[in-house]
């Protein structure tokens, strides 16, 4: 008889426009995981930070609010959902000013506790395992993950990515938007809380010259892989 395969928690982290949101989602649903989009619930506090009047730009303003909302992810691959205080924010928490506050918002060690104690108790109560992305999961939120993956790409093919994701006024040149990127690897790299970087046992898989499919394939087979081993 079959059995099934084993419950497992895979991390992937990795800067903006390597892939992550795609290939975490891909890969969720192809082995019948659940998915968690970490940035997504940053970006929610944010937008709620911002349409309440806090000042995202005061660290004491941020820690003072950083409890206040109600901040629920749905974990099904195909329909991720995120909500602040009952309010859809998966539309507003990806434009322009979301993505300009969020690294300062996230910066803040209150914040940044709430949300990993969030992110802990939905990894660990995931039935049958979760694909978990964000940019210190393998080294802070989940250290003891079965898995870790490294996504990583040159700026400009992250550059590139990002505008093709950009529509209408929130579209802007390659430039702009490469320089956007590395100013906000600089902040993530280098607050002091959590910052973004590589888990000494992550996988690291260099997306620049590959494909989509070639990339979820690539994390298919290393989750399989450690499956099977356990």
């Amino acid at each position: 008889m079959q059995t099934a395969p084993a419950p497992v928690i895979v991390a992937i982290d990795g800067p903006s426009g390597t892939g992550k949101s795609s290939t975490s989602k891909a890969v969720a649903a192809k082995l019948g995981l659940r998915y968690l989009d970490t940035g997504a619930q940053y970006r929610a506090l944010t937008w709620w930070m911002l349409s309440h009047g806090t000042d995202v730009d005061d660290p004491a303003a941020v820690a003072a609010a950083a409890g206040r909302p109600d901040i629920v992810s749905g974990t099904d691959p195909a329909d991720p959902t995120i909500t602040a205080d009952g309010a859809d924010a998966s539309g507003p928490i990806r434009t322009k000013e979301v993505t300009d506050a969020v690294s300062a918002v996230s910066a803040v060690p209150e914040v940044r506790e709430r949300i990993t104690a969030l992110q802990r108790a939905i990894a660990t109560e995931a039935p049958g395992g979760i694909v978990v992305e964000g940019r210190d999961i393998g080294t802070t939120v989940l250290p003891d993950a079965d898995l870790k993956v490294f996504l990583t790409a040159s700026p400009e093919a992250r550059a590139a990515r990002r505008s093709g994701e950009l529509k209408g006024a929130e579209a802007t040149d390659l430039a702009a938007t490469r320089a956007a990127l590395l100013q906000r690897d600089t902040a993530d790299s280098s607050r002091k809380t959590s910052p973004l970087k590589k888990a000494d046992d992550a996988v690291e898989v260099d997306t620049t010259d590959l494909t989509l499919e070639q990339v979820i394939e690539c994390v298919v087979t290393l989750v399989e892989d450690k499956q099977q081993a356990r």
